[in-house]
Order: C-alpha cells, then sequence, then structure tokens
C-alpha cells in the first residue's frame, strides 16, 4: 500500500482550513480592538443559546476539555463577560449568565463574525458548502463509537 503524502490527504487541507480560518477570523476580531478570542467568543455564544448549560456541555459542545473550559470561563468572569454564581437547585455547580457587558461584545462581533465567513465562503457555491457540511457529518458518524447492540 503506497503511503499518503500528508499534503494530499483531506484531513491535512481540513486542518489547515480550519487553522487558516481561525487566525485570519482572530486577526479581524483583535483589529476591531474587541479583547476576546475565538474560544472565548464560542463560549460566550454557547452560553447566551443555552442559558442553564453546564461547564461539561458547554466543553461537549466547543469541542475542548473541561480544563480548558474552566480556564477560558475563569477569564470571561474576570473580564465582565460572565457572572459565576451558586446554583440554585444544584449546589455541586454554578449558574453562569451572561453580563450586559457579555452581550454587548456578542452584538459587537456579530457582524465581524459575518463578515469573516462571508469572506471565507467567497466564491463557494452553496450547494457544495451543503455537500461539504454532510461529508463532514458523515465523517464525524464514522468516527463516533459504535453502538454494541
Amino acid at each position: 500500500m503506497a503511503q499518503d503524502r500528508l499534503k494530499e490527504t483531506l484531513f491535512y487541507a481540513l486542518e489547515k482550513s480550519i487553522k487558516t480560518y481561525r487566525q485570519f477570523a482572530q486577526a479581524n476580531i483583535s483589529g476591531a480592538g474587541v479583547d476576546i478570542t475565538i474560544d472565548q467568543w464560542l463560549v460566550l455564544r454557547t452560553l447566551q443559546e443555552n442559558p442553564d448549560i453546564t461547564l461539561q456541555q458547554i466543553a461537549v459542545r466547543v469541542f475542548k476539555d473541561f480544563a480548558s473550559i474552566t480556564r477560558i470561563m475563569q477569564l470571561l468572569v474576570a473580564k465582565g463577560f460572565v457572572r459565576r454564581t451558586r446554583h440554585a437547585r444544584d449546589g455541586r455547580r454554578s449558574a453562569l449568565a451572561l453580563t450586559p457587558a457579555g452581550a454587548q461584545t456578542i452584538r459587537e462581533l456579530e457582524p465581524i463574525i459575518r463578515r469573516n465567513r462571508r469572506q471565507a465562503l467567497r466564491g463557494v457555491d452553496p450547494a457544495d458548502a451543503s455537500r461539504a457540511h454532510a461529508l463532514l457529518d458523515c465523517i464525524v458518524a464514522n468516527c463516533q463509537p459504535s453502538d454494541p447492540s
């Protein structure tokens, strides 16, 4: 079996495109004077969309380990974007809530995020984007643990 050249594999191209997009997007966010990283923004948006979410659930949704999410959340609290209090029904966990500053940061970044996505997808046919999304969903499904039943 011939060994694949690294640069010719689909997964190399995926990783390169993700890293390139993240660097491009982060540069545009930083250039706009907003003191937040892509990962911090993802956590804020996840919290905005899911107000009663746990840190563990955030970690799963943004593809980060629990320790990374804990550090990100500490930074977001320190920046005043998130308020962390004792959960009313479960004393073992924290209640997380966006602050007005966190909500304002999301609003401020929305046009930048939309512009980043538009530029990254410029020249990509919507049907091709849809097929790529389906392809990526298939890859994810193929890599999930099989049901032994």
